[in-house]
């Protein structure tokens, strides 16, 4: 959440619907001394890959209803922004974009998805049914998405053990 008040602030706080790069970099650094420009430039490219803004041609505009967003008084950032997210939540992200939907769209129908299954499928595997349904590449995360399912499920050797017992 608190990245999306990083990314929703400049617009809100300018009132703007779109900034250029260099005016949305300028405000979290300068303006706000939030972060440095590289860590700036690092919460635009993130931004980006999860489909809350649209970068094109040296504009930014937000993909974010900055409507349902409340930047608190005395609000800064923590060190969260910067951690990488589950890949199973980077590839819900990258659906969404690709589909020019909300992200919590695309989370209800894998959801969805797994209901199907009842129940029995995780969630990065549901995830990637739905990138494959809509032709979203994931091939850069599948050992990520694996890595996830183990786990969920528990120590991959405990099952290995039971077995041989």
């Amino acid at each position: 959440m608190s990245l999306q008040v990083t990314v929703a602030a400049p617009f809100k706080h300018t009132r703007k619907e779109k900034l250029q790069r260099s005016e949305f970099i300028f405000y979290l650094t300068i303006d706000r001394k939030w972060m440095s420009r590289d860590q700036a430039n690092q919460v635009l490219e993130r931004a980006k890959a999860l489909g809350m803004v649209e970068v094109a041609d040296g504009w930014v505009r937000p993909l974010l209803d900055l409507s349902g967003i409340t930047v608190p008084v005395g609000f800064r950032p923590d060190s969260g922004i910067f951690e990488s997210e589950e890949a199973s939540q980077l590839l819900i992200a990258r659906v969404a974009a690709a589909r020019k939907v909300p992200p919590a769209e695309v989370a209800a129908e894998v959801n969805r998805v797994i209901q199907d299954f009842d129940g029995n499928l995780r969630l990065p595997a549901a995830a990637a049914i739905v990138a494959g349904k809509n032709r979203v590449d994931f091939t850069d995360l599948r050992d990520r998405l694996a890595a996830e399912v183990l786990r969920e499920s528990g120590e991959p050797g405990e099952k290995k053990e039971n077995k041989g017992k």
